[in-house]
């Protein structure tokens, strides 16, 4: 049996899978749970909550920042949009969206206006008009001398070798009868715009499967056949309204429909509610659709350095620059995939866009190469699918370099992230509720959470020791079992675990309190800072379970900055 010294004092590596306990060159650890890695590779227990207000109901947040000093946090309801300032609600307002269908509200912000979009939805806007919140439903703009609306138009696949008659109607001359050769239309369609005869026309009344009534503000002739070039609004009730949105070289890029789901529209330049594509010219509007053998689903656009483009079957992108109808190369270079069942915002991490992959296992960071070329989608959580369990949100603070990830049973995977330093640790948090929705927004992480059948927005606050200042939690980091001479240790026995902590008021080894100055637990004390050990008098260890484990209940802070073992292996 030989002696050994064991000190780790990097947990870069965060909570990893048991499938990665045998190798050597991890600094992990078999469970890392309300606690984080520091920039030095150190444990700290994590920030505890501070209740922001309370909530009839869940919800989803939002961040909403107008300016440097104007940041707000948006809380979705059942048809309710509420904007918050710190703790303060400025504006409750009537929303269209039912809380079956958030989850897939996307949206995209310029300046003080965010436009929102659903695919059953027509897009809405929520603008700052003077000292107040407006929210109001996107109109594509119209032209001034026949009132035609700068929609793009294009004929859908399940439209092929249907010809409409056109016959006057008796409502006056601007109206016609439209008869189909096959069933086309269907109640929701009223409302919705069709280009046919060189005119624009506004469904005004559905008849049956076969026939409409339509207005057009144009004058016309009565065709002597049935027409066979014409086409529907690409947006509209029947056909669906865009998937995805965001800004992109000034301008505002639809990525998706419920009917066509790979289309891509861009508006002109400087002018996002007109979506013309005109004759062509460079500041004109853009439109494409992605092609491949497999099935192309727009779930969400990015703008970055490229326009990218992530579909259910891969990641695509859009290089050129200036974007002009002439010039739009698009690829597809990766085949990861992402969620299409609800909206998980992508998160811009150290330059790269992070998204969670279909598969709900995933974390991808998605970055160009050192050419600048070609992307690749780099797994962030490799060593720690376990903790990658149904996410349903997540959301980055830039300033504490952390990611996190609510997850679909009420707990949140959180990653510490810096690169530069070489981590990317994994962690669980737990708190008495579930989680439900995560954001940040002026560099404060707010959260929603159900407690008791009761909904609260709160946020992690450094000078929070408990949750809502009423719920207490518990911290835990264990070892990896422990690795000797580059052997399995298959029988081992520690007599002393030691602890070097800073600014620490609690700390137990193994379930054992550790011993600290009385001196600590004043107020005006920061804590403890130096070495504190349990002596485990020779104590055997099952080989395969963690050798020690660090943890407390207590309401105080704590930090670890590496620990050491004692004791004897056989290998």
């Amino acid at each position: 049996m030989s002696e050994f010294i064991k000190t780790q004092n990097s947990f870069a590596d965060g909570e990893v899978a048991p499938e990665f306990f045998a190798r050597d060159n991890i600094n992990g650890l078999s469970r890392l749970e309300n606690m984080d890695v520091l920039a030095g590779g150190g444990l700290q227990r994590r920030k505890g909550l501070e209740t922001v207000a309370s909530l009839d109901s869940s919800a989803r947040l939002i961040p909403f920042s107008v300016s440097d000093t104007e940041n707000y946090l948006l809380v979705l309801g059942d048809e309710n949009l509420m904007l918050y300032s710190g703790s303060t609600c400025i504006r409750d307002m009537t929303a269209p969206w039912v809380f079956a269908d958030i989850s897939k509200i996307q949206y995209a912000q310029r300046f003080d206006t965010m436009v929102f979009v659903h695919p059953d939805y027509q897009p809405y806007i929520l603008k700052k008009e003077g000292n107040i919140f407006v929210l109001n439903e996107f109109e594509f703009s119209r032209n001034d001398t026949d009132m035609t609306i700068n929609i793009p138009f294009m004929r859908f696949d399940d439209t092929e070798n249907i010809k409409i008659t056109v016959t006057a109607n008796e409502a006056g001359n601007n109206y016609a009868q439209f008869t189909a050769n096959k069933d086309l239309w269907s109640e929701s369609c009223v409302g919705d715009r069709m280009l046919l005869l060189g005119n624009q026309w506004s469904i005004t009344e559905y008849i049956n499967a076969q026939k409409v009534i339509a207005y057009t503000n144009s004058q016309y002739n009565i065709p002597e056949n049935p027409v066979t070039e014409w086409y529907e609004a690409a947006f509209g009730n029947r056909r669906g309204w865009p998937c995805s949105i965001t800004f992109h070289q000034d301008r505002l890029v639809f990525g998706g429909s419920r009917s066509w789901p790979s289309g891509i529209w861009m508006s002109q330049v400087g002018k996002h509610n007109n979506f013309n594509v005109g004759t062509g010219l460079d500041d004109e509007a853009i439109f494409l659709t992605l092609v491949s053998e497999q099935r192309q689903q727009i779930c969400t656009v990015v703008s970055s350095d490229n326009l990218q483009i992530l579909t259910n079957a891969g990641e695509w992108a859009i290089s050129s620059k200036p974007l002009t109808p002439s010039s739009v190369e698009v690829k597809q270079h990766t085949s990861v995939g992402s969620i299409a069942s609800r909206h998980l915002p992508p998160q811009k991490i150290e330059g790269a866009t992070v998204f969670i992959s279909n598969t709900k296992k995933d974390i991808r960071e998605l970055s160009l190469d050192a050419l600048g070329e070609n992307y690749n989608a780099r797994d962030l959580c490799t060593q720690a699918k376990h903790l990658m369990q149904d996410p349903v949100d997540l959301s980055y603070n830039e300033d504490l370099r952390q990611l996190f990830v609510v997850m679909a049973d009420g707990n949140m995977s959180v990653l510490n992230q810096n690169s530069a330093l070489g981590i990317s640790a994994w962690a669980r948090y737990t708190t008495q509720g579930n989680f439900k929705s995560v954001a940040t927004i002026d560099n404060i992480t707010n959260v929603v959470v159900e407690r008791n059948g009761e909904f609260y927005i709160e946020k992690f606050s450094a000078d929070a020791l408990s949750d809502a200042n009423q719920y207490t939690f518990s911290y835990t980091a264990s070892a990896l079992p422990l690795r000797a001479s580059g052997h399995n240790a298959k029988k081992l026995r520690i007599r002393k675990v030691s602890a070097r902590v800073l600014n620490t008021k609690t700390l137990f080894i193994n379930g054992i309190r550790t011993s600290l100055p009385d001196t600590i637990y004043e107020d005006t004390s920061s804590g403890y800072n130096g070495d504190i050990s349990i002596n485990l008098l020779g104590s055997d260890c099952n080989c395969i379970n963690a050798p020690w484990t660090i943890s407390s209940n207590e309401q105080l802070p704590a930090t670890v900055l590496s620990i050491t073992i004692y004791g004897y292996y056989i290998v």
